[in-house]
C-alpha cells in the first residue's frame, strides 16, 4: 500500500512541516551530492551518519578507509553523537528514499503539527528521531552496528503513531498493488498505519532471526521505535484534535 492523501484539511498553514520537507530535500541535494561535504559522499554519511557501534563502544569511533569502515580508538576530528544525532535524520541513501519520506512527512506532518502547534511539533519531531535511533541501536549487532543509519523516516514514524492515535478514522488515499495491477481507494488511517507498523516489525524480526540478514539495509527497529515514542507520548504534546475531524472527517480527501 502506498497513501497518496488523507482527508482531513488543516486549520493553519504547516510552516514546520514544510521547513523540515526543504531542509531535507536541500541537504540531499546541496550538503550530500552538492559538494559541500569534503570528501566522497560515503565519507560523509560515515562521518555524519548515526553509528550504533559508537554507542556501544564508548570511546571508539569508526571512519570510512578503503571502501569500508574501520572502528577503533585514536580516531579525532569525527562529529560527536550528538552532531550525528541531528544530521543523520536529514541525510538520505537515495532520492527515493528521500522523496518517500518527505510524501508520508506531507500527508501525515502537517495534522499532527496542527494539533499542537508549531514548536511543540518541532520537539516532537526530534525526540522522535531520538527514539528512532534507540530502537535500531539496542537491536544493532556485530558489523551491523557499524552500518551509519541515515534518513527521516524515524522520526517520521513517532509522527505516524501520533497520527494514528489523534486520526484513527480519518481516510487515506492509497494505492494498493495487486500481483500486476494496482487501484487506488480509500482506507481508514488506523489500518493504514497499523499495516505498516506491523510490516516493520515483521521485517525488523525477520532479519533479527535469520542468520544472513535480512533488513535489506532497512533500519526497521527505528520506524518501530519511533512509531512506539509516537503512539505513547503524542497525547503528551497534542493540545486538540482538528475540528474538522469529526465522524472521521470530510467524506473525501480534500486537494
Amino acid at each position: 500500500m502506498f497513501p497518496i492523501k488523507d482527508n482531513i484539511p488543516t486549520s493553519r498553514p504547516a510552516v514546520v512541516t514544510i521547513a523540515l520537507i526543504v531542509l531535507n530535500t536541500l541537504a540531499y541535494f546541496l550538503w550530500q551530492k552538492g559538494g559541500i561535504l569534503h570528501g566522497p559522499a560515503d565519507k560523509g554519511v560515515v562521518d555524519y551518519g548515526w553509528i550504533p557501534y559508537e554507542i556501544k563502544h564508548p570511546g571508539q569511533q569508526c571512519i570510512a578507509q578503503g571502501g569500508g569502515i574501520a572502528c577503533g580508538t585514536g580516531v579525532h576530528g569525527q562529529p560527536s553523537i550528538v552532531v550525528t544525532a541531528l544530521t543523520s535524520m536529514f541525510m538520505h541513501g537515495s532520492i527515493l528514499h528521500l522523496a518517500g519520506n518527505m510524501l508520508f512527512l506531507w500527508i501525515f506532518g502537517n495534522n499532527v503539527e496542527d494539533s499542537m502547534g508549531s514548536v511543540k511539533f518541532i520537539v516532537f519531531y526530534l525526540l522522535g528521531g531520538v527514539a528512532a535511533l534507540a530502537g535500531q541501536t539496542l537491536v544493532a549487532t556485530g558489523t551491523d552496528a557499524a552500518v551509519p543509519l541515515v534518513g527521516a523516516s524515524g522520526a517520521i514514524a513517532a509522527v505516524l503513531g501520533g497520527y494514528a492515535v489523534l486520526y484513527p478514522r480519518a481516510r487515506v488515499l492509497t494505492v494498493v498493488f495487486i500481483i500486476l495491477f494496482f487501484t487506488i481507494i480509500e482506507i481508514p488511517a488506523l489500518l493504514v498505519l497499523g499495516l505498516w507498523f506491523l510490516e516493520q516489525v515483521a521485517f525488523g524480526a525477520f532479519g533479527l532471526t535469520n542468520p544472513t540478514g535480512g533488513g535489506g539495509g532497512v533500519a526497521y527497529f527505528a520506524h518501530v521505535g519511533g512509531f512506539v515514542f509516537g503512539l505513547l507520548l503524542i497525547r503528551a504534546f497534542a493540545r486538540r484534535t482538528n475540528p474538522a475531524y469529526v465522524g472521521g472527517g470530510p467524506r473525501h480527501p480534500v486537494y
